[in-house]
């Protein structure tokens, strides 16, 4: 018998045969408290926990893992400051985010139709000269006028986004004549241009805050912001809205549902 025979002959088989046990590895405790603590965060975000986390030693049976993993979880969201904890009240969820959705392409004011009012404090609007990165997004020429609008975005009392806009000349010129306070940009170019949007191109960073932002969005200096790049188009397929939406890191996630094209 050769030995690649010998081998195969001495191999468990896939079918039907149990498989070897796999060696358990000898991971640090901070490696076991972070896996804890990113399915916690999950739960916190999906709305579990209203009446407050289970008990350490339950959360230790739960994630087979011990009391001092359970408490360095713990650690990590309480520093993130999802959580507070008390001898008295336990473990409770402090802060709950706001799911914003990457699957379809709508306004702040449509995304958080469900969670309350979203208004805005407009803090800038202006014809400016369009820094040739911005025409050139935009499609338009060198030094060609763009109508640039500065929002900051609340939910109720809650600054959620620092929203920066850069809106072809003709669109922003009739968006800009109806109330920005109230309105959400992407349904008034619908309305003044005609035309349904039609598609988004975007890209999502994390960023530290600024201390301008910082204070703006009330965050603490360095605080984490997810910054969203995104050139809108009308359906015909003109560009005529660039955004940099700086958005608090803390109370907004970002969702979406992803599916694997055939090759």
């Amino acid at each position: 018998m050769s030995g690649t025979a010998r081998r195969l002959a001495h191999a468990p088989s896939v079918f039907g045969m149990s498989q070897p046990e796999p060696t358990p590895l000898r991971r640090p405790r901070a490696d076991r408290a972070r896996q804890v603590a990113d399915v916690l965060r999950h739960q916190i975000h999906a709305g579990a926990f209203d009446g407050g986390l289970p008990a350490e030693h339950d959360l230790a049976a739960e994630f087979f893992v011990s009391r001092n993993t359970i408490r360095a979880a713990l650690t990590v969201l309480k520093n993130e400051g999802l959580i507070d904890r008390g001898p008295k009240v336990g473990t409770q969820v402090a802060v709950r985010k706001y799911d914003h959705g990457l699957d379809a392409l709508v306004g702040l004011k449509e995304t958080f139709k469900d969670y309350g009012e979203v208004r805005n404090e407009v803090r800038a609007v202006q014809r400016l000269s369009a820094p040739p990165a911005v025409a050139r997004r935009l499609r338009l020429q060198p030094g060609e006028q763009v109508v640039f609008i500065e929002r900051l975005r609340y939910l109720g009392d809650l600054p959620l986004s620092l929203d920066l806009t850069y809106l072809a000349p003709d669109i922003g010129a009739e968006v800009v004549t109806y109330p920005l306070e109230t309105n959400d940009v992407f349904a008034l170019i619908e309305q003044v241009s005609g035309h349904r949007l039609g598609a988004a191109t975007l890209a999502l960073e994390a960023v530290s805050a600024d201390a301008h932002s910082a204070a703006t969005l009330q965050v603490p200096d360095g605080a984490a912001l997810l910054m969203l790049e995104r050139l809108t188009s009308l359906d015909d397929g003109r560009p005529v809205d660039l955004e940099y939406i700086r958005m608090r890191g803390d109370r907004i996630t970002m969702r979406g549902s992803l599916m694997r094209s055939n090759p």
